[in-house]
């Protein structure tokens, strides 16, 4: 009997350590996802690092480690991570999705359709799949098997505009314009807002050298991607073509304000410019493509005729010498080298050059005077032929850019909506950089902590807590261990409740919210008339309903049920310091995920009266009167809050002023 007690006794332990355990793995992953979901990649990392140590046969945080480490251009490390994740659970789709788009950037397409056909055969009515598996086809050249998924996709979702788009590039691939053109209209009939598409039905007219009309697509495609240079370089040819040199010119001019470096806008403006008598200037540009390329023989050929036409002679005596060094038998450029020597007294070097052109007259007929610019000639950037020395350039290649279909870059919270409000403040050890660079939040009640504390780093107010490199993250981790030594050596209450609250600070930083709020709660529990604990903790509970809503859990009662304490918190801590700005403020927030617009707005109007230099507190508010259709209002705070320095808010305006 006493042997069996001491097994029972052992068991149970054996048990409730395994509970213990798996706890802590459960908060590890908790943790690390909240970290990934803030954007704070190597700060997931760090966690999912301890579980892994602890765990390495779960599966969950191997695939978590690989969207960091996606999301931080590691891809290599990520694919390994995923193929971890997968020999430990062959059957989750998301991994071999992830994976896909790991080889994708590594351009190991033949091993990402591979992951695709595997992920196809758990879930075949994914769209994304299908998506990106055709376009790894495409990258493979295997045109016939990417049309063949393009059929399956166009009959599972016929009005699936980006569908027609990839066909019609396989259509081009194949040298099909007639078809291409047809999936193309398609495409534009359904989704008329993608300029790729505007774009690629502009690279076939002009192909088709019908300039008219690739003119009014780029037009469509700069409308709806204004910063797309490829799109004013090829609206250039379509200008020149119909001798606008005026609009020719403004397009490259364009270009070269979004890219100025780009090749191809200068070696053409240059051209142009010399066209037109503008050779200083053309020189300027030939001067910039010659030191992006230096022994590009076309630019040097270009600028030792401008150079000469100029009176710079031994310069474009220079610029011939090179170019005739790989041309020996160019004849126009020893006779062009032959009148700069002349001009400049050098007869011996001249009548070299003469004899070497009177030997070639014996053999062949001189090539002549060399033709003007031709407007509808183009050349190949790769061609060397110096008899097109004054043709304008284009790519060897007009690729159409792929996009991926990709859930995992990026912020997450950003796929949900365009009217996405500004974050909770908080308090933080750091205040992160925002648009609003002049502002500097202030409270009274954190400031009389600072001065209660001295000994510690000082709290500050931030809308967003920084994001951790390695270093940081170690330094609050260390931090959070010194906290936790010194409240384990405290006997007195009162004095361990500072430290509660700075170490919940820490904890929020880290994104380790649930701890965050147990030791706010424990802080309550010693002094309940401080507002400080009640604003951090709703601030917490507000990043978990973040999280929560990801999973899609919006309509649930846990949602509800956390917002109702998120909105007692906000409360309390009203009661408690009614002149704080920001505590109205956080309230209009979560008033507004309720959809509670007039309550919100209520709060946001009180957030400004005490403070009239929030700029946050004017765009949420816009936000609610966007949501409630009062636009002239919405636009009048949006155009405050960019005054005041918050930027985006101005492309709400033009998207809503539209509407």
């Amino acid at each position: 009997m006493l042997y069996r007690k001491i097994v029972f006794i052992i068991s149970a332990l054996l048990c409730s350590l395994a509970s213990v355990a798996q706890y802590n793995i459960d908060r590890l992953l908790i943790i690390g996802r909240n970290a990934l979901y803030f954007e704070d990649y190597v700060l997931s990392i760090q966690y999912f690092n301890q579980a892994i140590t602890a765990k390495p046969y779960l599966y969950e945080p191997w695939f978590y480690r690989a969207v960091a480490k996606y999301n931080l251009d590691d891809f290599t490390g990520a694919e390994a991570d995923c193929s971890q994740a997968i020999s430990i659970n062959p059957f989750i789709t998301n991994i071999y999705e992830l994976r896909g788009l790991a080889r994708i950037q590594q351009e190991k397409y033949t091993e990402a359709i591979t992951d695709y056909d595997r992920a196809l055969k758990y879930d075949p009515e994914n769209q994304s799949l299908w998506h990106n598996r055709t376009l790894c086809r495409i990258q493979n050249k295997d045109y016939d098997h990417a049309l063949n998924d393009l059929d399956t996709i166009l009959t599972r979702w016929k009005q699936y505009a980006r569908g027609y788009a990839m066909q019609a590039e396989v259509y081009i691939h194949k040298k099909d314009t007639t078809k291409a053109m047809e999936s193309l209209n398609k495409s534009v009939d359904i989704d008329p807002y993608e300029s790729g598409t505007w774009q690629a039905l502009a690279s076939i007219n002009l192909s088709r050298k019908k300039w008219k009309e690739a003119e009014k697509q780029l037009d469509k495609a700069i409308h709806l991607q204004p910063k797309n240079v490829a799109c004013y370089l090829n609206r250039a040819l379509a200008r020149v073509n119909q001798n606008n040199l005026r609009g020719t010119m403004a397009d490259y001019d364009m270009a070269l304000d979004i890219d100025p470096n780009n090749f191809l806008g200068h070696y053409n403006r240059g051209l142009l410019r010399a066209q037109v008598g503008d050779d200083n200037r053309a020189i300027t540009d030939f001067d910039f493509v010659l030191r992006l390329e230096p022994d590009n023989l076309m630019a040097l050929y270009n600028r030792a005729l401008l150079l000469d036409k100029t009176g710079n002679l031994r310069g474009a005596i220079r610029d011939y010498s090179k170019v005739i060094e790989e041309f020996p038998n160019f004849w126009t450029g020893l006779q062009s080298r032959a009148s700069c020597y002349r001009r400049l007294g050098m007869t011996k070097q001249a009548e070299a050059d003469e004899f070497r052109v009177y030997k070639a007259q014996l053999y062949k007929s001189l090539y002549g005077i060399q033709p003007r610019l031709n407007k509808k000639q183009l050349r190949k950037r790769s061609d060397q032929d110096l008899e097109k020395y004054n043709q304008l350039v284009v790519e060897d290649e007009q690729e159409m850019k792929h996009e991926y279909k990709n859930e995992y870059r990026g912020r997450v919270q950003n796929r949900q909506t365009d009217l996405e409000e500004m974050p909770m403040y908080e308090m933080s050890y750091e205040r992160k950089k925002t648009e609003v660079e002049s502002y500097l939040p202030y409270d009274r009640f954190v400031d009389a902590f600072n001065s209660s504390t001295p000994e510690g780093k000082p709290l500050c107010l931030s809308c967003s807590t920084p994001i951790l490199d390695e270093r940081s993250t170690r330094t609050y981790f260390d931090l959070i261990a010194s906290l936790s030594a010194q409240l384990t050596l405290s006997t007195d209450e009162r004095k361990a409740a500072p430290i509660l609250l700075r170490r919940a600070v820490a904890y929020s930083v880290v994104q380790n919210f649930q701890d965050a709020i147990e030791d706010l709660t424990s802080y309550l529990a010693v002094d309940s008339v401080s507002p400080l604990p009640y604003w951090q903790r709703a601030a917490c509970r507000m990043k978990q309903i973040s999280i929560m809503m990801l999973a899609r859990e919006n309509k649930s009662e846990a949602v509800d049920m956390k917002l109702v304490t998120v909105v007692d918190d906000l409360d309390k801590a009203i009661s408690l310091n009614p002149d704080c700005a920001f505590t109205y403020y956080n309230r209009g927030i979560a008033h507004s995920l309720r959809a509670d617009y007039d309550k919100a707005i209520l709060d946001y109007d009180k957030a400004l009266d005490l403070d009239p230099n929030l700029a946050e507190a004017y765009y949420n508010r816009g936000l609610a009167l966007i949501h409630k259709k009062v636009m002239n209002k919405a636009i009048a705070d949006l155009s405050k809050a960019g005054e005041l320095g918050l930027y985006k808010a101005y492309s709400i305006i033009k998207k809503y002023t539209k509407k």
